[in-house]
């Protein structure tokens, strides 16, 4: 399985949206929150999670979704596996980078 990848450069930001493949289009509720994982936001391109470093680099702002992704990230040390948020058993990161 691959992950959809995209990014978005707004105003000196980098942000890329990341899922795993086969959560693309899907909505996940669980109590008062809703996950959308949103086809015109994250369905960009389909690339292998081994990828997710080289952008996860480049970016300033990530949202992620789904258990390689995010998986990928916290092994890569972007993401703490504390913050991670399960929405029906998906997990959801998101991570900025703070410039100084």
């Amino acid at each position: 399985m691959k992950i959809y990848v995209k990014i978005y450069r707004i105003q000196g930001e980098v942000l890329l949206a990341a899922c795993d493949e086969e959560l693309l289009g899907k909505t996940f509720r669980e109590g008062e929150l809703k996950l959308e994982v949103k086809e015109r936001f994250y369905g960009g391109e389909l690339r292998e999670v081994e990828d997710l470093g080289g952008l996860l680099a480049e970016a300033t702002i990530a949202n992620l979704v789904g258990e390689r992704c995010v998986s990928k990230a916290i092994e890569l040390g972007y993401v703490d596996s504390e913050r991670v948020l399960y929405i029906e058993g998906i997990p959801h990161a998101q991570m900025a980078k703070l410039l100084w």
